[in-house]
């Protein structure tokens, strides 16, 4: 077990709904979740790299390097079909912008799918953890399904297209699903169930 009573986890990311799904998906452990703000970092890493596992690897390095703790941070996003290569790392770049709110984002995405026939979708979700150690370890998960036409159900704040993307085999999107469902099923649930594993890993 590489957990123990006081081990504090920084999460590298601002995103409230990461955040939330992250300190659910640990809940058991012995582990204090903690979030870059309540340890004093307001800045943000930047964003360079051209795979999820690079930039992964980028802000777990950032927030490490500032707060000496051990460090887990997610990159992830959508791969959609029809769209080719315009989302997958750029996703909550893409289209609206980086500082539209989420309901501009959403907006602009389904107003582009509706012109498409095509709604297949992948979701892929890279967590890097940086130990007590200094070592690197990265974890993956993917989802695929489909793009919904609407939004068919309400979403945590930053992840917008949890309301209108159905993973293969489910009736119902992401953001309607019960947490455990959620946790076993979504592209970070999956990475993180990795995680837990190797934490929990004599």
């Amino acid at each position: 077990m590489r957990t123990n009573e006081d081990m504090q986890l920084l999460i590298g990311s601002k995103n409230p709904g990461k955040l939330i799904e992250i300190s659910e998906a640990l809940s058991g452990l012995s582990i204090t979740c903690m979030d870059p703000r309540s340890v004093g970092i307001e800045e943000d890493p930047e964003e360079t790299g051209k795979t999820f596992s690079e930039n992964a690897i980028q802000k777990a390095r950032f927030y490490h390097e500032r707060s000496g703790l051990p460090t887990l941070a997610d990159d992830s996003g959508i791969i959609v079909e029809a769209l080719q290569a315009e989302l997958g790392i750029h996703t909550r770049r893409w289209g609206a912008g980086p500082k539209a709110s989420d309901q501009e984002w959403i907006e602009y995405f389904l107003k582009r799918m509706r012109g498409e026939k095509n709604k297949r979708a992948r979701f892929v979700c890279v967590l890097a953890h940086i130990d007590e150690h200094g070592k690197e370890h990265l974890f993956e998960g993917t989802c695929d399904g489909m793009i919904t036409d609407t939004l068919e159900a309400d979403y945590l704040p930053g992840l917008p297209i949890s309301a209108c993307f159905k993973p293969d085999g489910y009736d119902c999107v992401y953001s309607a699903m019960k947490i455990e469902q959620k946790n076993s099923t979504s592209h970070r649930g999956r990475a993180i169930e990795k995680f837990r594993r190797y934490l929990e890993a004599p």
